[in-house]
């Protein structure tokens, strides 16, 4: 399965991308999302599961069954939108609360035996050569802590430019 995350208007997106096959599953900005409360819960109470029951409350599961994963977001101070961070901060429950060295990094250890690629596609029309590398720190530093590959990083200035090659 594929699951593309993004904070596109929902008529930009669907102007931008008409033809969503099945395998596809869209993780959009319904307006219903609750912030991360760091509570711990998806790690102690209901592992793999955050406590949280909207939408987004299995964003953990959704991740243990993608083969790739597509993030469209603006660009903010070398990082993701508000709402993507949002859907990430809620997608911890994909990991385990305990600790191992990486890379010679300390990340979170796996809690599925599972590996997705990821691809970032980040725009906005006054990105800096400092956010780009700010943004690809990140990104990098997520796949490892996630355990996923990175397929692609790329930026644009406008959505209309991200390439419909994602799907």
């Amino acid at each position: 399965m594929k699951l593309i995350i993004h904070d596109l208007e929902e008529k930009q997106f669907e102007r931008l991308f008409p033809n969503i096959p099945d395998d596809v599953k869209i993780i959009s900005n319904d307006g219903t999302i609750k912030n991360c409360i760091g509570c711990f819960g998806c790690w102690i109470k209901t592992p793999g599961v955050c406590v949280i029951r909207d939408h987004y409350g299995d964003m953990g599961e959704l991740l243990a069954k993608s083969d790739e994963v597509v993030i469209l977001s603006k660009c903010f101070y070398g990082g993701y939108s508000p709402f993507v961070k949002n859907v990430l901060d809620r997608s911890i429950s994909y990991i385990h609360p305990y600790f191992e060295t990486r890379n010679n990094e300390m990340h979170h250890k796996k809690r599925y035996n599972h590996k997705f690629e990821t691809s970032i596609w980040f725009y906005g029309d006054d990105i800096t050569d400092d956010e780009k590398a700010t943004a690809n720190k990140l990104v990098v530093a997520n796949s490892i802590n996630m355990n996923s590959d990175i397929k692609d990083i790329q930026f644009v200035r406008y959505p209309q430019e991200i390439e419909g090659g994602i799907l």
